[in-house]
């Protein structure tokens, strides 16, 4: 099977990114937020706890700690939710930090996320079946309710990566809540990398970093939803899957990036096959702009 174009530009969107009139909020030297122009109102408004030179923004003197600081963004959220800028608070809290691993500066609630512009991490699951005729993977349609991509395709399992969580922990976690797999089973998932992207919306920023796991699910093992985040579970030839992704925008915007780095592993995305090959695998680990930290 031939893989004509129509594959790489879900990449393309994924790194459309314009940091026009964004001024980074930086702490210990370190590009920690890119926050969006209303985040960047609200913070004007909060003297006590930020403070702007021309070009960058700064925590002030009183938020020299991970709680002060934490508190102050907090403030920045109510603010940008009272205006009907973000949605309420998920009571879910994502680490800042310039990279996975490194200091944690302080929290912020998930639903302030994108307006401030974090580095955001998630786990994502490619559930595949090898058959006869080749690989199958397990494609979860998303509640229709959602606030993110409703309706639309995904990932057997996927979530945002809360603060004090490790990474298995938390799959294992969304394994169970939302396709009913049993912690023996999600504890096999072997994660196989990362994708990365970063791209503009009318909320803001979004530099997220995706790890990727995969896990060969038993025959005998069928999804089932368990809780409201997904309304059904489909087993696709993967061959029908990466068609859809070229044809159609059928799939929530980042599962494609994960499927793909998927087919490209497995061997089902080749240089004979693929005339998109080379610019796929070169482009699915984006830098960040702001890779390289602010000296003293």
């Amino acid at each position: 099977m031939l893989f004509r174009p129509g594959l790489f530009r879900h990449i393309s969107a994924c790194n459309a990114c314009d940091l026009t009139g964004i001024h980074p909020l930086v702490a210990e030297y370190r590009h920690l937020f890119w926050p969006s122009r209303a985040a960047q109102t609200a913070m004007a408004s909060l003297e006590h706890d930020f403070v702007h030179d021309g070009t960058v923004w700064r925590f002030a003197e009183t938020c020299r700690t991970a709680q002060a600081r934490s508190t102050a963004l907090a403030s920045v959220a109510k603010i940008l939710h009272r205006s009907g800028q973000i949605r309420a608070p998920r009571n879910e809290l994502y680490a800042v930090t310039t990279e996975w691993g490194a200091p944690v500066a302080c929290t912020l609630d998930r639903s302030a996320s994108v307006a401030l512009g974090i580095r955001a991490f998630g786990v994502h699951l490619n559930g595949y079946v090898k058959r006869p005729d080749g690989i199958h993977m397990w494609i979860a349609r998303r509640s229709k309710t959602k606030f993110v991509a409703p309706g639309k395709l995904d990932n057997m399992v996927a979530g945002g990566q809360p603060a004090r969580h490790g990474l298995l922990e938390n799959l294992i976690k969304e394994c169970a809540e939302e396709a009913s797999i049993s912690r023996d089973l999600a504890s096999r998932a072997v994660p196989v990398g990362l994708v990365r992207y970063c791209f503009s919306t009318p909320e803001g920023v979004k530099p997220d970093t995706l790890f990727c796991y995969d896990l060969e699910v038993p025959n005998d093992v069928v999804p089932i939803p368990g809780d409201d985040e997904c309304e059904s579970f489909e087993l696709w030839p993967i061959h029908r899957v990466l068609d859809v992704i070229s044809r159609t925008d059928d799939f929530k915007f980042n599962v494609p990036l994960v499927i793909l780095d998927f087919a490209l592993r497995h061997g089902i995305l080749t240089p004979e096959n693929t005339q998109e090959y080379t610019i796929i695998a070169s482009s699915l680990r984006q830098p960040f702009p702001d890779t390289y930290p602010l000296g003293p």
